[in-house]
């Protein structure tokens, strides 16, 4: 054997040592840290040792966490500067390095524990939740957990009283909106779940802690109102510095503001041009704005919603796998179903999928928000709008052919315990927004593939852009607002004037970023992946395939587009 290659083996043989302890290390982190500290993530992700535990902010316990955190951080980082590591492991380790950072961030700097309201009724709520929506178990093993975790929530409530501090008067508002919704959850959806279980003594127990959490609940959102109101005068902004260190960690995205900023005003700008031009073709005589208004008009009854999303899966997966879009790897279809009342007041639509390592209870959930019973006519019409006859094209590819439900059943295939349980939002919210365009550039949509005539084709063009252009404001508001730049009602008001959203939808989407600072991770995420592919099929040439780029991608599970670029390109060439 030549000194070259006996060099080569032996730093294989490094590269395997090395990754045995990283998985040794990461498998620490997540049953040590990870999962203990966040037990309903360990139910949602099928481990069910931790079905009866709930989540814990009391002060003795966020400080533990941390200890912890910054015990695995330097291990990790100590690791990672003298392990000799392959390009895979090197890159899992970044990424729970990036967990590890974002989640010291949010404890210790964002401090949603302090701040938010809605941060306990809704991760509780959620964590009811869990055990009452899959069938991971028989009903009496699941209530059983459900009981444990119900004995908790009064005294988690009493703990919110303590740690809440001055919290922003909207985060304040938010959970006030939310909370009735979450007692009549718990008075009517939880029981009626749990209708079949035996256990008369276990049924009886139940019915003592639900009544227990239904007081709670009532009692926290009185107090809320009568005490915590008037003094919630705190800021929601996190400000640039933190904003950075936060894409830094969860994106691997470490471009300065400003940067991203004409990123995002450039992209707005096209996509605004695109949609005019669209516009005028279908409406010569009109502004496009009066466009977006014939647009929303053009909605399903409410009533009739989710059967309408149900309609679009034979059409869109009929032209994926006849245009060889990407590899779907199961037959089975998404349920599609209201929104759980705990996120109704800041989503319209989400996807809810079994965890990567759940073995019984693997149906998927497609998620939509109907309007609230409380609305007047022209508000439930207003919101209706959100959900026109191209919204409801681009949002059941984003949700489920072929985003985020295909991108699921690719998970088995992810090629390590940490890409199934970690990943970047700009991979998973950037992949099912980036397949809203891609579609229709496909052909999708075009008469007789998914749309009746030229005219209704360019209607389904115009829901395309304008929930890229809802994507586009996302990103600019969130740094805007998170900067001190824009307020809450400039936000709302450059939602419905350079977004093309209406009041509501404006609303429901300025709240959501008051909370959600780095939610341009859609768009930032699309562009990361259309840069991607054309850079591949430069590299490519005549090789290319879409359906072969786009299997390969989901292939490496949720990392970084940083880390799918060096996998399938093979250097560490800029993501944008």
């Amino acid at each position: 054997m030549s000194a070259i290659v006996a060099h080569a083996e032996r730093e294989k043989l490094t590269e395997v040592y090395w990754k045995k302890v990283f998985v040794h290390a990461s498998d620490e982190y997540f049953d040590q840290v990870y999962f203990p500290y966040q037990p309903t993530q360990g139910t949602s992700a099928g481990y069910h040792q931790y079905d009866a535990k709930l989540e814990d902010f009391s002060v003795a316990t966020v400080n533990a966490e941390i200890a912890a955190l910054e015990k695995f951080e330097n291990r990790f980082q100590q690791m990672r500067t003298k392990a000799s590591f392959d390009q895979a492991t090197r890159g899992d380790c970044d990424m729970v390095l990036g967990n590890i950072r974002s989640t010291l961030l949010t404890l210790q700097t964002i401090r949603p524990w302090e701040k938010e309201p809605d941060f306990y009724s809704t991760i509780l709520t959620n964590g009811a939740f869990t055990i009452m929506e899959r069938k991971f178990a028989s009903p009496d093993d699941r209530l059983r957990s459900l009981v444990a975790r119900e004995r908790s929530i009064p005294a988690r409530l009493d703990e919110a009283r303590v740690n809440l501090k001055n919290p922003p008067h909207i985060y304040t508002e938010i959970a006030i909106e939310q909370l009735p919704g979450i007692i009549h959850f718990f008075e009517n959806d939880v029981p009626a779940a749990f209708i079949d279980a035996k256990d008369s003594a276990l049924k009886e127990e139940f019915a003592h802690t639900n009544s227990s959490v239904i007081a709670a609940l009532n009692s926290y959102l009185d107090w809320i109102k009568s005490d915590l109101l008037p003094k919630s005068n705190g800021d929601f902004r996190i400000g640039a510095e933190t904003f950075s260190r936060k894409l830094q960690y969860d994106e691997m995205v470490d471009l300065p503001l400003d940067q991203l900023l004409e990123i995002g005003w450039a992209d707005l700008r096209k996509n605004q041009a695109h949609f005019n031009q669209v516009a005028k073709e279908l409406e010569p005589d009109k502004d496009p704005r009066a466009v977006v208004d014939e647009l929303g008009a053009m909605h399903p009854a409410p009533d009739k919603l989710i059967p309408t999303f149900t309609a679009t899966f034979d059409g869109l997966v009929g032209f994926i796998r006849t245009h060889h879009i990407v590899t779907i790897p199961s037959d089975i279809r998404p349920i599609v179903e209201e929104t759980p009342p705990f996120m109704r007041a800041t989503t319209f639509a989400s996807m809810d999928t079994p965890g990567p390592y759940e073995k019984h209870a693997t149906e998927a959930y497609f998620n939509v928000t109907l309007p609230d019973p409380s609305m007047t006519p022209a508000e439930v019409e207003g919101f209706m709008h959100s959900f026109n006859i191209g919204t409801v094209i681009s949002t059941a590819v984003h949700e489920a052919y072929p985003g985020h439900y295909v991108q699921f059943l690719w998970v088995p295939q992810a090629p390590s315990r940490v890409r199934k349980l970690l990943g970047a939002t700009t991979n998973v919210e950037g992949w099912a927004h980036y397949c809203e365009q891609m579609m229709l550039d496909e052909g999708y949509g075009q008469p007789g593939q998914g749309a009746k005539d030229e005219r209704e084709s360019k209607f389904l063009r115009l829901g395309q852009l304008q929930d890229a252009l809802l994507r586009n404001a996302r990103f600019i508001v969130g740094i805007e607002m998170h900067t001190g730049k824009m307020s809450f009602d400039e936000a709302v008001d450059f939602f419905q004037k350079e977004g093309y959203q209406s009041k509501e939808s404006a609303l429901v989407e300025t709240k959501r970023g008051t909370a959600d600072p780095t939610y341009l991770y859609y768009t930032l995420g699309k562009l990361e992946i259309m840069k991607l592919r054309e850079d591949l099929r430069k590299k490519q040439g005549s090789e290319f395939l879409l359906e072969e780029f786009h299997n390969n991608f989901l292939r490496q599970g949720f990392p970084p587009i940083k880390i799918v670029r060096e996998a399938l390109l093979g250097d560490d060439s800029p993501a944008l």
